[in-house]
């Protein structure tokens, strides 16, 4: 660990401890800490997974912790390896801010082969532990983390998880707690994905998007900067008034835009081609992005 990662303390009844914490049966008696505590004053939403996952779920982590960094949203994990490891590492590589929650000393890197990202998190995010330093990972300590991954967060998105996943027992946290579980669905014969298909079997919101996390926690997502650039200015217009306004019928727009049906449907039309909206029951148009 760099000399100047300072560890630090909150107690419960002091300003830095968070009242969520405060107030949580069997929560923290305190919290170790390196980096900007004020993150968790933020907006957060938690992404977990399995530590032994799929390229598929690799790449929807990175995917979820670069557009919660594109909107302002803490992403929370607990720096496992897999799943926690690649939704850290999408939003630092988006100029994020992210918390880890460990289930160890806060100064004891576990992976070992985290050790990058554990060095990212410190001088542009933040580490959490209820442990003291030098603590070592014992086994039951990750399940027990847990209910701070959850309790920081508005929402918990399980990304891949098998039917006996640690992060199941995050979402069931979760939903004794009252936040929102969100679940990537996967393919049905995958091991990977079982416990994520069974979570949406049991209510969960299905992702069908990473906007769909923003959507979830009140949040109109903000468009991609990338791929907003390929459009035309009139697109653009219909983009903005429906990240504005939500669903809206297609009579509505035309009366914002002050133009005729014929030429608005064939700007939706083409936006819908392109993938940055979809067509619902009533002539009602979401944006994807």
């Amino acid at each position: 660990m760099k000399n100047n990662h300072i560890i630090k303390v909150a107690q419960r009844g002091d300003g830095s401890f968070p009242w969520y914490l405060d107030t949580m049966e069997g929560g923290p008696e305190k919290l170790y800490y390196i980096g900007d505590i004020s993150l968790l004053k933020e907006k957060a939403v938690a992404v977990v997974g399995a530590r032994k996952c799929s390229e598929y779920g690799r790449q929807v982590a990175l995917r979820i912790g670069r557009t919660l960094a594109e909107n302002d949203i803490v992403t929370v994990s607990g720096m496992a390896e897999g799943i926690d490891s690649f939704a850290h590492i999408g939003a630092l590589k988006e100029g994020g801010k992210t918390i880890a929650v460990l289930g160890s000393g806060i100064n004891v890197c576990y992976p070992k082969s985290n050790i990058n990202i554990y060095e990212k998190i410190c001088d542009k995010g933040l580490i959490l532990s209820e442990y003291p330093p030098e603590t070592r990972p014992k086994p039951w300590f990750f399940p027990k983390r847990n209910r701070i991954i959850s309790a920081i967060s508005e929402a918990v998105t399980v990304v891949e998880a098998s039917v006996d996943s640690g992060s199941l027992i995050t979402a069931e946290i979760a939903a004794e707690q009252g936040k929102e579980i969100i679940a990537v669905p996967g393919n049905i014969t995958s091991t990977y994905s079982l416990g994520c298909n069974k979570l949406i079997s049991d209510g969960a919101i299905i992702m069908t998007v990473p906007e769909d996390i923003l959507r979830t926690i009140g949040i109109a997502p903000k468009l991609r900067r990338e791929a907003v650039m390929l459009l035309g200015d009139e697109e653009r217009e219909i983009l903005d008034i429906l990240n504005k306004n939500g669903e809206i019928s297609l009579e509505y727009l035309c009366n914002i835009l002050k133009k005729e049906p014929s030429k608005v449907s064939g700007i939706i039309s083409v936006l819908e081609l392109k993938g940055f909206i979809s067509y619902q029951l009533g002539k009602i148009f979401i944006a994807k992005f």
